[in-house]
């Protein structure tokens, strides 16, 4: 659902009020019959929000296939209304819906609404988040303007200060979330696997792997210098090795180029690291699955995120995929 314009938006959300009042009344019996279903499951919205550029658009398709009926910016105030013909939908058990900047001042709202909300329906909130960087690439490979800039779209230049205002205006808003997904090492169909698996799985859905678990594990490799991952949930620290950056031929090269790998795996102590992780790894990542975690991002970490990093997280990923585990090599300090 788009946002019409400002000179006819006081009568679409009008409209859209009146049709959504006239389901919800239109279905007494259906309300009466979904309090008496059992399952905390058996009714579900989902709200969607998060920083422009995180992957909202992406995320609601997946949900989308997942049997959510799905709405992308319904008014604000809007939201009451629509989580009671939810639950008094007898053919709508699960939706989801996206709400961001896009609400403009009436955001601010959204906390007072949610609360309200919670108290009538089985409610979560998804806040999809990326690092500043990654944003502003987006937005430059897309040529597309920032929501809160785009009265000059000729000014791309502004996007970063547009991304910091952004943040501000959700910060409250991310305090409240049930889940907080960085996008920064995702693709499109990354991101899409990964919030079916995750919401697939609590609903009985999504693909699992040979070992019975929907568990998709990211082998990510960083520099201590930028900072440790905030979504890593298990981070191993390879400085102990010796640095291929004081190698003059090594320098400019990464832990992807065969002899760089060659010379970080010559080293006795990285083969029993390696082994040690790895049997560590199999005996963690089940256990993880059986409990229901869906997604597992294990981060090596060496100075710049170029060398040693880079080749240790390739390496796990190349074990770990023999294994039998859905898994993924990712990069977020290594040169483009």
């Amino acid at each position: 659902m788009s946002r019409s314009p400002e000179s006819s938006g006081k009568a679409t959300k009008k409209a859209v009020k009146k049709a959504i009042k006239a389901s919800v009344k239109a279905a007494p019996a259906q309300k009466a019959a979904s309090s008496k279903q059992g399952g905390k499951n058996a009714k579900e919205l989902v709200i969607v929000t998060g920083i422009s550029g995180a992957g909202k658009a992406s995320a609601l398709k997946a949900f989308e296939d997942l049997g959510y009926y799905a709405v992308d910016n319904l008014p604000l105030e809007l939201l009451p209304d629509f989580a009671a013909l939810v639950r008094g939908s007898r053919e709508m058990d699960r939706a989801v819906i996206v709400v961001d900047v896009r609400e403009g001042p009436t955001l601010e709202r959204l906390p007072t609404i949610l609360l309200k909300v919670k108290k009538t329906l089985h409610t979560s909130v998804v806040f999809l988040d990326a690092s500043d960087a990654v944003l502003v690439r987006r937005y430059s490979e897309t040529r597309r303007p920032h929501p809160l800039s785009r009265a000059d779209r000729s000014q791309f230049a502004m996007v970063a200060g547009s991304i910091t205002s952004e943040r501000q205006m959700l910060d409250e808003v991310r305090n409240l979330a049930d889940f907080i997904v960085d996008t920064s090492g995702f693709n499109v169909h990354e991101l899409r696997a990964y919030m079916q698996a995750k919401f697939g799985a609590q609903n009985g859905e999504g693909g699992r792997d040979g070992l019975g678990s929907p568990l998709l594990v990211s082998c990510l490799s960083f520099g201590f210098k930028n900072g440790v991952p905030l979504d890593a949930d298990l981070v191993f620290d390879v400085r102990f090795l010796p640095n291929p950056h004081f190698v003059p031929e090594f320098r400019k090269l990464t832990g992807r180029h065969p002899k760089v790998a060659k010379y970080v795996r010559d080293f006795p102590q990285t083969a029993e690291f390696l082994d040690k992780v790895t049997e560590m790894m199999l005996f963690l990542l089940p256990h993880y699955g059986k409990e229901g975690k869906s997604y597992l991002t294990i981060a090596f970490g060496c100075t710049g995120g170029q060398h040693r990093s880079v080749m240790m997280a390739e390496e796990m990923a190349k074990r770990l995929g023999k294994a039998g585990f859905r898994v993924k090599a990712v990069h977020r300090d290594m040169p483009r």
